[in-house]
């Protein structure tokens, strides 16, 4: 990709490119449809549409039948499972340009399978078929299993496969596992009927979420990236903040933030911001490694962001059993606080190596960017409302995507034309099968869990090995929830540990809402952190940097994200659980705090300068970390008010800055006598 565009626009004229290449090659790993099964598709995404538009709004479209909530997503079930044998190759080389009878055959034994619940929901729920369901249910039951499997392992991965197949089958010898795990056993068919007609296994938490609130959101998203949204973001972060101090690597922060809220991707968030903001990182001096950690970072972040955050989120507003909206609110200040530490890395990343921003003549202008794309800022202004003062979660992202098809159809470079509409259903097809798909196969994680009472045995024993104490609790949580979060999706990751560890610290008298934040934060740190940092490799590909050169870079500029969930789960202020005043003082002392954090790592602190390389010098760096962690840190963290930590900070970081200050002037005399 080349930035240098001599005339003003061209920077912007060059996203719409870039990111049509990157869409490319995102679909690059679906099989491409064409006649009979593209209508099929497209027939069973309008179909899976207009069915939850109904549920949503309760239109009534089935006169004299009632749609009760199990029906509804055995519904679901039946439109957009299929879907995963049509667009998934069952391995990496298998072929791509047509649909081979074998896939042929599973997505319409799928579709058959679950219409069969479909039919049956009203005697499932009267006569609990979960536990007393008659042979031919059971039969079915045992099908859907394990296509189900097989639907995970395609949209999920091997390690979602092998999980999903020790859990769900966990139930049929949970008595001859040693003691400390072990549970109630059941029969194969049993265990089968449960998974499949409880409300605990494929129609659980995950799938309800799905269902009910992720499923309006998608579409939101969907829609914001095929009617150019995706675009506008990225030119209005270069029209900010690209002439600026380490310009580029800003606007990845800016535009990543927004970009990820939108498509709830990691690596999806990085291949479509990365192409336009690592070349142009690289090209005002950052090093390839470092321009690939920020995007990184950056990508991760956007995830973690309200008012769209990942799906995971929606998940933890069911399992809480709170308004999604309260989740929102909580990952606000994390969010802020997290973006806040990036930004000052960078800035002190390029205070430190005297860099510049992009010529201005290169940038879009802020006013002619906002006149073609202010209805996107205007959406999502509307979004926020009906969510935080209408409290309309479910209905809220429908509305919102219709006033932004609507408005958008008067843009005469956007506007959805038949070729744009047909894209448009592809990726929303791609992402509600996908999502559907991996939710419907990790439901049977929780499923086994629950028909075994496993998860009350494990919370006893964690909370008897750590003998109480909530902050080995805490560290043994974050230790499993990073482990998990390399092999799972943060989905399945969350939702594991959400049974299994969340209550456990829930009993030593943690907030609930704090505590279930520290594992989605937690299982999120995996795309970052190596051996397996999914999100910094992608990055590094583009800027051509070494993958663990570059996993390691992401490590020390998102460095804030390994103490913030610590953070908030001893003082809920930063979740916002508390009155005003505590809710500004722990999130301002926190910002300052960051300031001092990256300005150690970086070696340039802001109003001060650069804090020098040498041992001395890098002696006092580490005494200023410790001093800004002490700042950052809310009153209550291990006990300590916010007067002792000041006191602590101060006592740290006065000797650190004269330990910088007397090795610049040590050092300096060293290359001068030396000269």
């Amino acid at each position: 990709m080349t930035t240098d565009q001599s005339t003003p626009g061209g920077l912007a004229q060059n996203v719409e490119a870039e990111l049509e290449k990157a869409e490319s090659q995102e679909l690059a790993r679906y099989r491409t449809l064409s006649g009979f099964w593209m209508a099929v598709f497209t027939l069973f995404v309008a179909a899976s549409i207009v069915l939850a538009t109904n549920q949503m709004f309760n239109l009534g479209f089935f006169v004299g039948f009632v749609l009760i909530d199990n029906r509804y997503l055995y519904l679901l079930v039946a439109l957009l499972l299929p879907l995963v044998f049509l667009i998934f190759p069952p391995t990496k080389n298998a072929t791509r340009d047509h649909v081979p009878w074998y896939d042929a055959i599973l997505a319409t034994l799928t579709f058959f399978v679950a219409m069969y619940f479909v039919w049956e929901a009203n005697r499932i729920l009267d006569e609990a078929w979960e536990y007393v369901a008659p042979p031919t249910a059971v039969y079915f039951s045992l099908v859907m299993w394990a296509l189900l499997i097989e639907v995970g392992r395609r949209t999920g991965g091997i390690s979602i496969f092998i999980i999903t197949i020790v859990f769900s089958l966990f139930p049929t010898y949970a008595d001859k596992v040693p003691e400390v795990v072990s549970g109630v056993s059941q029969t194969l068919g049993d265990t089968a009927a449960f998974h499949m007609m409880s409300v605990e296994s494929l129609l659980g938490i995950p799938m309800s979420a799905f269902g009910n609130l992720v499923f309006g959101f998608l579409i939101f998203g969907v829609a914001l990236q095929y009617t150019g949204a995706g675009a506008f973001f990225i030119n209005f972060a270069f029209a900010l903040l690209g002439k600026v101090r380490g310009g580029p690597a800003k606007v990845a922060i800016f535009a990543s933030g927004l970009m990820g809220s939108m498509s709830g991707s990691v690596v999806t968030n990085v291949l479509t911001t990365g192409v336009m903001s690592i070349p142009a990182m690289k090209r005002v001096g950052f090093r390839p490694s470092y321009a690939g950690g920020v995007e990184a970072c950056a990508s991760t972040g956007g995830t973690l962001m309200p008012p769209i955050m990942g799906a995971t989120a929606f998940v933890m507003a069911s399992f809480l059993g709170v308004a999604y909206v309260e989740v929102a609110l909580a990952a606000a200040i994390p969010s802020l606080l997290y973006y806040w530490g990036l930004f000052m890395q960078i800035d002190s990343y390029s205070g430190q190596h005297d860099m510049k921003g992009l010529p201005a003549h290169e940038l879009p202008k802020v006013w002619d960017t906002l006149k073609e794309g202010w209805y996107y800022i205007f959406v999502f202004a509307l979004l926020v409302y009906m969510l935080l003062v209408m409290h309309r979660e479910q209905t809220a992202p429908f509305l919102a995507t219709v006033l932004l098809l609507v408005i958008n159809q008067f843009s005469s470079k956007h506007r959805l034309n038949w070729e744009k509409l047909k894209k448009f259903f592809l990726g929303l097809g791609l992402l509600l099968s996908e999502l559907a798909g991996l939710l419907a196969a990790i439901g049977l994680i929780i499923g086994s869990l629950s028909l075994t009472g496993m998860a009350g045995t494990l919370t006893n024993d964690l909370v008897f090995i750590a003998g109480g104490n909530t902050l080995l609790l805490l560290c043994m949580g974050a230790l499993t929830s990073f482990i998990l979060g390399i092999g799972m999706t943060v989905t399945a990751c969350y939702i594991f540990l959400a049974v299994v560890l969340a209550p456990a610290l829930i009993r030593v008298g943690l907030d609930p809402m704090a505590v279930h934040m520290f594992i989605l934060y937690w299982g999120m740190i995996s795309f970052i952190t190596p051996p397996v940092a999914i999100g910094a490799y992608t990055a590094a590909s583009l800027a051509g940097a070494s993958p663990m050169k570059t996993g390691l870079e992401s490590m020390s500029i998102g460095v804030v994200i390994y103490f913030i969930p610590f953070f908030f789960v001893f003082n809920p202020a930063l979740i916002m659980q508390g009155d005003v005043g505590s809710v500004l003082q722990a999130t301002i002392t926190a910002m300052i705090g960051i300031v001092f954090l990256a300005g150690a790592v970086q070696g340039y602190l802001l109003g001060i300068g650069k804090l020098g390389q040498n041992p001395v010098s890098v002696l006092g760096r580490i005494l200023i970390f410790l001093g800004g962690l002490a700042v950052m840190a809310p009153g209550g963290t291990l006990g300590y008010g916010y007067w002792e930590l000041l006191a602590i900070a101060a006592i740290l970081m006065v000797p650190g800055a004269l330990l910088c200050v007397i090795g610049r002037k040590m050092f300096a005399g060293v290359r001068l006598r030396s000269a």
